[in-house]
């Protein structure tokens, strides 16, 4: 509801409404300062990983809150992912004739896209809302500016940990969810098409090439970068006390997935280029 304001005679009036077209360009100059910003900050951690001081202490803790944290889920994910694979594709292995191949079809599919793909939104539900609402309670409790007055650089000292550590740790969380999927492949392949544990394995394992491997280990270092950039961005942005950092919990979910996803398509482009 708009504020009424006094005009020149004392009565209480509307204001008038803004055009449209100048909503739409404020809207485009906010989003495109929060790209320069995240890509200033995104830049400037990178730059840190060089220079000294080196903060070994908060890696390892960050890693073990991002990494460790993020296997139970992990596992029961990837688990069931395989095995939704092999359900929903055994009646036409079947109808075909060739069953075999489902080892085949299931690690190929985990591999190279639902694994990084998968693990990566896992991670960013968990990890880019922690780091946010983390980041966000320091700023609103105006720790970031003790560490400010105190000589810290709050980017060495709270960004470069958790992007170093997210870069890390999220290859190694795909590797689990690939090779957990398996296990749950196998379960379902042997209860449903009769696949003997040396058929299923034999294909599953020779099937994915150096090529195929590459793929589905490198994204995971673009995937983390961005799930720990985002994170941070919107972590050190809060404005607006404790509603804020629940707005940028929200706000760095959403911007991590959709841009995992976005990001993932023009890296099976560019990859598929690269190495065919």
């Amino acid at each position: 509801m708009a504020t009424l304001t006094p005009n020149r005679t004392g009565q209480q009036v509307e204001p008038e409404s803004r055009p449209l077209k100048s909503v739409v360009n404020d809207a485009i100059k906010s989003a495109l300062l929060s790209v320069q910003d995240n890509s200033v900050l995104a830049w400037k951690s990178i730059v840190d990983v060089f220079s000294p001081p080196f903060y070994f202490r908060d890696l390892l803790d960050q890693m073990d809150v991002i990494g460790v944290g993020s296997l139970p889920i992990i596992v029961l994910t990837g688990f069931f992912i395989g095995a939704i694979l092999v359900l929903q594709t055994a009646a036409q292995f079947a109808r075909f004739g060739t069953t075999a191949l489902t080892g085949d079809a299931v690690s190929l599919a985990l591999i190279k896209e639902l694994g990084p793909t998968i693990t990566a939104l896992l991670v960013a539900g968990r990890s880019a809302s922690g780091i946010a609402s983390e980041l966000g309670s320091m700023v609103v409790t105006e720790q970031v500016d003790a560490m400010r007055a105190m000589g810290t650089d709050p980017g060495r000292k709270l960004v470069t940990p958790r992007m170093v550590a997210t870069v890390l740790v999220l290859p190694l969380l795909v590797g689990v969810a690939d090779f957990v999927g398996l296990i749950g492949a196998y379960f379902v392949a042997h209860m449903t098409l009769g696949l003997s544990g040396p058929e299923f394995w034999n294909h599953a394992i020779n099937a994915p090439g150096t090529n195929d491997l590459i793929q589905g280990l490198s994204k995971p270092l673009v995937f983390g970068f961005i799930i720990a950039t985002v994170g941070c961005f919107k972590g050190l942005k809060v404005r607006g006390g404790t509603q804020g950092v629940g707005r940028a919990t929200t706000s760095a979910v959403v911007i991590a997935s959709v841009s995992i996803l976005v990001t993932g398509f023009f890296l099976d482009k560019l990859l598929l280029w690269f190495v065919p």
